[in-house]
């Protein structure tokens, strides 16, 4: 005996969301008997946790369009990139509320590098620079004091980032570690003069 198929398509919904109204598909079958885990029948709107989930993926890398097919594999929602971009833009103003943060006076070291990455921009892969300060405070306190994305690293950019932790507060640096680039000490003695400049022996 051939046994019949229990689907019978999709039903429309309106999901509200923290960054709007989002229409979603949801799989249904003959008997009324499927029920969504993530979003259960009567639900109209997504869980927080639900996009906590999407903002995970795309710090580790994914892309809208990724997020939005990994969405559908697992869970069986339709979302489309343009929602999954609402969702991931929420975490720009927290970025940039933590990228302009009040900073300490002074400092003991500060490690002063860039990392090289290979990052897709409007289809076409590309090499960005991202400058990272890392301080130890006067208690022995390591954090990360900023990071800022150029396109290669170069002293005259450096002399921006520097510039920008004395505005956020920083009065003096000890020590400042760098990779002993081409220029790097004049604009370190530039902004903070009587700081001593230790060259990274492993770099």
């Amino acid at each position: 005996m051939e046994q019949r198929s229990t689907k019978n398509g999709h039903s429309k919904k309106t999901l509200r969301t923290s960054v709007g109204k989002v229409d979603i598909e949801v799989p249904r079958d003959r008997n009324g008997e499927f029920e969504p885990k993530i979003l259960p029948k009567n639900q109209t709107s997504i869980s927080q946790d639900m996009e906590n989930k999407i903002i995970s993926m795309y710090a580790k890398g994914m892309s809208t369009s990724d997020i939005e097919d990994h969405i559908r594999d697992i869970y069986g929602l339709d979302i489309s990139d343009t929602t999954v971009s609402r969702i991931t833009d929420k975490v720009l103003p927290v970025a940039k509320e933590w990228q302009q943060r009040p900073l300490e006076s002074i400092y003991a070291v500060v490690f002063l590098d860039a990392i090289h990455y290979h990052v897709r921009s409007e289809g076409q892969i590309i090499k960005k620079a991202v400058y990272i300060a890392i301080g130890i405070n006067m208690d022995g306190r390591k954090d990360v004091l900023g990071m800022w994305v150029g396109e290669n690293e170069s002293a005259k950019f450096w002399a921006g980032v520097l510039n920008s932790l004395r505005n956020r507060g920083v009065e003096d640096i000890l020590i400042a570690c760098t990779d002993n680039l081409t220029g790097f000490s004049q604009a370190i003695e530039a902004v903070f003069p009587k700081t001593d400049i230790q060259n990274c022996i492993i770099h």
